[in-house]
């Protein structure tokens, strides 16, 4: 059985023969379910550069040793950082780290630390114990999202945002879905603040029949 806890604003923790920790704000994120003191994982995946998504990796890496994997240009700036902490910097492809098949693949939005860019975004795809889970990260909805169900499919999950403002809202999230053609499909990203404040049930009415939409509250998980 592999469980997708999600730990509120676009943070989940993936549990099965791995503990792989996707996008950890948890410090100052006024949905989180959990402190990061309390979180344990193998692997970090980080998206982008953005605060509200490295978040609490680098902490919580040096007491779990976990290893922190993103862009090649963000795994150097967290380097930088923190240099007693292993990091795994790739690029859009595939590749195996400790068993888990990971993905990294394209995402439409800036990467930064607020005054620099770095590195592009990005989301996974990740393949644990014969589930197939993808995480958008932040992101506008493009036509390549089919290309991710062709290559590497069927999704058992999409990790979709659809806040609006920073990344998709609902009607282009729906739109993803269709292109995806995942199973489930759980929405992230959204009422964390005001300016990405969304109702997920309209979000839920527009995908339709197109794939199950689970609305999870953080602390909540989904098993597969």
């Amino acid at each position: 059985m592999v469980k997708v806890k999600f730990l509120g604003h676009a943070a989940f923790l993936i549990e099965g023969s791995k503990k792989i920790l996707i996008d950890p704000f948890l410090s100052g994120n006024p949905q989180t379910a959990v402190k990061p003191e309390e979180v344990e994982a193998d692997i970090i995946l980080v998206t982008h550069a953005h605060g509200d998504h490295v978040g609490d990796a680098i902490g919580i890496a040096r007491r779990s040793g976990a290893k922190i994997v993103a862009m090649y240009d963000v795994a150097n700036y967290i380097s930088q950082q923190a240099s007693d902490v292993e990091t795994v910097g790739m690029n859009y492809g595939p590749t195996e780290i400790d068993g888990v098949f990971i993905v990294q693949v394209p995402a439409w939005h800036s990467s930064s630390d607020g005054v620099h860019s770095i590195g592009n975004a990005s989301g996974f795809i990740v393949k644990l114990d014969g589930v197939t889970i993808y995480h958008a990260g932040d992101t506008f909805v493009f036509s390549d999202m089919a290309l991710f169900n062709e290559l590497y499919g069927p999704i058992d999950v999409a990790l979709l945002p659809i806040g609006g403002h920073f990344t998709m809202g609902p009607r282009e999230a729906a739109k993803a879905v269709e292109l995806l053609k995942p199973r489930k499909v759980v929405p992230m990203h959204y009422n964390t603040w005001p300016p990405i404040a969304q109702d997920p049930e309209e979000f839920k009415k527009l995908v339709g029949d197109k794939a199950e939409v689970v609305i999870l509250k953080p602390g909540e998980e989904l098993k597969l």
